[in-house]
This record gives C-alpha cells, structure tokens and sequence, in this order.
C-alpha cells in the first residue's frame, strides 16, 4: 500500500524505527506495538480509502480479530483533504472522527511573544525522562491517573529509544530546575522532521513556552537533523495551530483518525 498522507508516513516511519510491526494488506495496514498495547495510534488499521457502507461490518470484525486484547479501535484513512462525509457509515459504527490539521515548514522564526525565562535544553537524565511523564499525565487528567502513567511510561520508553539511537531529540522548558513543556523532533524520511508530543503543563500555559520551543527545536532540526521540511499535526479547534502558524508553519493536508475508546 502506497501511503499518500505525509502525516501517516512520518507517524510510520517513527513506530517502526521504535520496533512497530507493520503488516500490508493491500487495502489497508495492521500496525502493531508489541511494546505497548494500550498505544492506540500504535495499535491501528490504516485504510487505504474509506469503507463502503456495506463493508464496514465486515471491517470491525476483522479489527477486533486482529487486536483481540485491545478494547480500543483506532483507524486511519489515507488521504491528503477531508473525508468526513464519505466516513458516515464507519463513524454511524461507534469510532468517532477525528481530523488533524498537518502543518509544514521549511523554515521558522521566533513567536510574537517569546519566553526568555526557561532553559531550553534536550533531555538526558532518568530524571528528565521522569519529569517528561509527569507533565505528559498532568495534560491529560481525563484518564485514570496510573493507567495513564503506565501508558506514559511506555511511550516515553519508546521516545528515548528513538532519542538514544540518534533519530533525534527530545527537548524541554525549564523553569528552575522543573520541566514545563516539551516536545520531540526526529528524522522520519528523507528530507523530513516530525515534531512529537507538544505539551506544556496546565499550570504554566500561556507563557510564550509552546513558541518559544518550537521555534528553538525547529531550527535545531534544520540545521542539525539536515531536516528540509518539518511535519507537524494539531487539532484545527485547539490554540495549538495558532501557536505553530505564528512560528512558520501552514496548513498542508488533513489527517483522518477514527477513535472507538469502548468496543460495543
């Protein structure tokens, strides 16, 4: 299968430099993550087109055969523009849809309103890697905090492993010694740099730190990675994509996800 969707080919190119499986059907792709099972975007079907009405049975049964420990359901649709209305038999189903803006840059300049306050700086430490998890749970206190955090802790496993082999980096904000936001930026192609996790703790948002980051690591990756172009997805409804508009970046395509978080 030929994927066309910038953002699911540097999503892939990443999983499987992490130890991903993936598995081509033609039609679509079973993505695997041994590692971390409750990953759902590392546990997945990529379909090559939507479904038609009368697949879409079909469909789900063979998900939840091939990912019978899972109780979640995470699809992807390839595709560079937005599919919604040809979705409407798959989301009637039970996933709901959910479509990222993918932005672009080939080059990056400083936020209206940059921080100068925090050390800007990779992570290196157990500590660090620790820190990461901490502020990776405190963005996302809709989940069960330890489930969350077992599922934090795996992931951030992963990301240093890409980190340590030499794909890239991870970088963070601190202020006075405490790790406020992060991000990471690896290679993922020829020519292409993908930004990874941008978060900023709840209690220290609206401090020019998100900016101030992805200017500082976008030009890292120019330079440093030899990245021509950086990939970057946000929720088009989310302050997010103002932020990285207002570093260099534009709207390229659309991503199209699919999320079931209960089987019924």
């Amino acid at each position: 299968m030929d994927v066309r969707s910038l953002a699911f080919r540097t999503d892939l190119a990443l999983l499987v430099l992490g130890g991903s499986l993936v598995e081509d059907h033609d039609t679509h792709l079973v993505v695997r993550t041994p590692a971390n099972p409750g990953f759902h975007w590392g546990n997945f079907y990529l379909l090559a087109s939507p479904p038609a009405a009368g697949d879409v049975d079909a469909l789900l049964t063979a998900y939840d055969a091939d990912f019978p420990e899972s109780t979640h359901r995470a699809l992807g649709v390839d595709g560079t523009a937005d599919q919604s209305a040809a979705l409407a038999p798959l989301v009637a189903a039970g996933p709901a849809l959910d479509a990222g803006t993918v932005m672009t840059a080939r080059s990056v300049h400083a936020p209206p309103r940059p921080n100068t306050e925090a050390e800007l700086r990779p992570l290196t430490s157990d500590d660090d890697w620790a820190k990461r998890v901490e502020v990776s749970a405190a963005c996302h206190p809709e989940y069960p905090r330890e489930q969350y955090l077992d599922f934090a802790t795996r992931k951030a496993t992963y990301e240093r492993g890409l980190v340590e082999a030499g794909h890239g980096a991870w970088w963070g904000a601190f202020l006075d010694g405490r790790l406020v936001s992060g991000m990471g930026l690896m290679r993922a192609g020829a020519g292409l740099a993908r930004f990874q996790s941008v978060e900023t703790h709840p209690d220290f948002r609206g401090r020019g730190l998100a900016g101030t980051l992805v200017h500082h690591v976008g030009a890292w990756g120019l330079s440093e990675l030899g990245a021509r172009t950086l990939v970057m997805v946000a929720d088009p409804e989310y302050l997010a994509a103002r932020i990285y508009r207002s570093c260099g970046f534009v709207d390229s395509e659309v991503q199209t996800q699919l999320v079931q978080l209960t089987r019924s």
